[in-house]
């Protein structure tokens, strides 16, 4: 049997006495702008919050676009999809190019006010007209209307994850342009079957990034992992509030009491009970 996930931890928290670099990713930054206390509970103390089921159809989707540029990039053509939008990049070549796309390395650099290795794994890497790299981030879900901007709230962690991918890039040197693309892969509900496919609408989404934010979020992130306090919950934050209820419930428990017999449902009696054999071994 398999474990993966472990209620508490003590690898890869965060010691505030510690002269060694601290790893943080990118999804780490993200958590912190969502909620210091789920940040520090989980960077500081070894809590993380329960995780989510993998969405294998993503990963699907993101493995055939990544072969279906990297067809292009080996040619050093446009995809059809830059052809569509008028774009004017190709897919880049870079020898670190799988480096960067694997989750457990990605682009990394040293933010030395911080002493954090702050890291992230990009989907895409295209190079425009002027030169610059250009970041692309493919995002595949199933939905009724068409996606073709970025305009509901939970889309912001999608363009602080493109922003923080353009700010690694320029700590590496590396001329990064503002402008990055979404590949939006939205799957199609209204066929009459499935017949063993899922067809797509594929939408590129231009969406112009600004990374000031990010100095500013290491340095708070910092000072939170330094405190010797937990931050309080967030109230927007449905793990602070999950946990405060459950807290509650065990503070004040319900008593049943007062519940009699015949306000439980009842269930039908068997008419006979058959004796069942004991389990063999072998």
């Amino acid at each position: 049997m398999s474990v993966y996930y472990t209620a508490k931890r003590t690898k890869g928290t965060y010691d505030s006495q510690s002269h060694e670099s601290f790893k943080l990713s990118r999804s780490k930054i993200d958590l912190f702008i969502q909620c210091p206390r789920c940040f520090y509970l989980d960077r500081r103390l070894g809590i993380s919050r329960p995780p989510g089921f993998p969405f294998a159809l993503n990963s699907a989707v993101d493995n055939l676009l990544k072969k279906e540029f990297d067809i292009h990039r080996a040619a050093g053509s446009k995809h059809p999809l830059m052809e569509q939008y008028g774009i004017d990049a190709i897919p880049a070549k870079h020898d670190n190019l799988d480096e960067w796309r694997h989750n457990f390395t990605g682009v990394g650099t040293l933010h030395a006010p911080t002493n954090f290795y702050v890291f992230g794994a990009i989907d895409d890497l295209w190079i425009n007209g002027k030169g610059e790299y250009v970041v692309v981030d493919y995002k595949a879900t199933a939905k009724e209307e068409d996606i073709t901007a970025l305009d509901k709230e939970w889309h912001d962690g999608y363009k602080r994850q493109m922003e923080i991918y353009q700010w690694l890039l320029r700590q590496n040197g590396y001329p990064v342009s503002n402008t990055g693309y979404f590949v939006y892969c939205n799957g199609k509900t209204d066929r009459k079957a499935f017949d063993g496919k899922l067809d797509f609408d594929v939408t590129l989404i231009t969406y112009t990034g600004d990374s000031s934010w990010v100095e500013k979020a290491l340095i708070d992130a910092k000072a939170c992992l330094d405190g010797d306090t937990t931050p309080k919950a967030d109230p927007a934050c449905d793990y602070c509030a999950y946990i405060k209820a459950i807290e509650g419930e065990v503070k004040h428990p319900t008593t049943a009491s007062h519940i009699t017999v015949g306000d439980l449902p009842q269930q039908p009696t068997p008419k006979s009970k058959k004796k069942m054999a004991p389990p063999t071994l072998f």
